[in-house]
C-alpha cells in the first residue's frame, strides 16, 4: 500500500508501505508503470493496419502505422499523424487533421477540426457540429451561421458523448493538457485554455472565455461571453453568470466566492423555515 508518513504507525502488521509526500501523485505514478496499456484505448484490430472495411477517401493522407478500424469513414483531405487510431464507426470529415499518437473512439464524429498530438476522444464525442445560434426574424427563428473551427491542443482528453461545437465566428479552442469529463456541453466560440479539469454534465454557454488550470466541479452552469480567471475553482451545481477573478473560489447559484456562499447557506439554515423543516413540522406544503 501508498500511505504518508504520518500514517505509518497505523499500516497493519506484515503489510509493506510505500511512503509518499503525496500518495496520490505516488499511486498514479505506480499505476502508469503497472499498467501502462491502460494509459490510453486501445485498438481490437491490427495495429498499424487501415481495415478493408473501412471507408478511406482517396485523397487523406495517413502516416505509416495509422490503425483504422472497419466500418470507420475518412473524408477527403484528412491528414492522421504516426500512430493514433481510429475506432469502427468514427466519421473524420473532409479537412481535417489529426495528430500523431491520438485515440479517436467508436462513433466519434469530428468535423471542421484540427487536432493536436496524443489526443484521446472517448467513444460518442462530437467535435465540430454547428452551435446554437439563431435570430428572431419577420418569418420566425432565422438560423446564423457557424464558420469557425474547432481546436485542441496536444493531451486534451475528452468524455464520453462530451460535444464542443465549432467557432460561429472564431475558433472553439480547448488547450494543452486539459481533460473533460462525458457529457459536458462546449459551445461555440468557447474557449478553455491549458490544463483545465472539468467534470462531467458541465455547459458551458457560447462565447466564455476559461483561462490557464481552471477546475469546474460537475453539472455547473456557465452564461455565455463571461470569463473565469486563471486557477479559478468554481464548485459543483453551481451556475456562474458572471465574470470570475483569478484564482478565485466561487460556487453557488448564482456563483459568488465560496466565503459568502457558505454565509449565505448558513443564515439560511438558521431562518425560522428551516428551523421548521429540520424539525419535522413542514409537510411541504404551502398555504395559497
Amino acid at each position: 500500500m501508498i500511505t504518508a508518513p504520518r500514517f505509518a504507525a497505523l499500516v497493519p502488521e506484515g503489510v509493506v508501505a510505500i511512503l509518499a509526500k503525496r500518495p496520490v501523485i505516488a499511486f498514479a505514478q505506480v499505476g502508469r508503470e503497472l499498467y501502462p496499456n491502460a494509459m490510453r484505448p486501445r485498438s481490437s484490430f491490427e495495429a498499424g493496419s487501415v481495415s478493408d472495411q473501412a471507408s478511406v477517401h482517396p485523397s487523406a493522407r495517413l502516416e505509416a502505422g495509422v490503425t483504422v478500424e472497419p466500418f470507420a469513414v475518412i473524408g477527403p483531405d484528412v491528414a492522421i499523424g504516426a500512430g493514433t487510431v481510429v475506432s469502427s464507426g468514427a466519421v473524420i470529415a473532409a479537412g481535417c487533421q489529426i495528430g500523431r499518437d491520438c485515440s479517436i473512439g467508436s462513433h466519434v464524429s469530428i468535423q471542421h477540426a484540427l487536432i493536436g498530438n496524443h489526443v484521446i476522444l472517448h467513444p460518442g464525442v462530437r467535435v465540430g457540429q454547428d452551435g446554437f445560434g439563431y435570430v428572431p426574424g419577420p418569418q420566425g427563428l432565422m438560423k446564423q451561421v457557424q464558420v469557425g473551427r474547432v481546436i485542441l491542443q496536444d493531451h486534451v482528453e475528452v468524455g464520453a458523448n462530451t460535444t464542443i461545437d465549432r467557432g460561429a465566428v472564431r475558433d472553439t479552442v480547448v488547450g494543452e493538457g486539459t481533460k473533460i469529463d462525458n457529457l459536458v456541453q462546449v459551445a461555440h466560440n468557447v474557449v478553455i485554455g491549458r490544463h483545465c479539469v472539468i467534470v462531467g454534465q458541465v455547459g458551458i454557454a457560447g462565447s466564455v472565455t476559461i483561462g490557464n488550470g481552471v477546475s469546474i466541479g460537475g453539472q455547473t452552469g456557465f452564461n455565455g461571453h463571461v470569463t473565469v480567471g486563471d486557477g479559478a475553482q468554481i464548485a459543483g451545481v453551481s451556475v456562474v453568470a458572471s465574470d470570475v477573478p483569478a484564482g478565485a473560489r466561487w460556487g453557488g447559484v448564482p456563483a459568488r466566492p465560496v466565503k459568502d456562499w457558505l454565509r449565505h447557506m448558513a443564515s439560511l439554515r438558521g431562518s425560522p423555515r428551516e428551523k421548521q423543516k429540520t424539525a419535522g413540522g413542514d409537510d411541504g406544503n404551502d398555504d395559497a
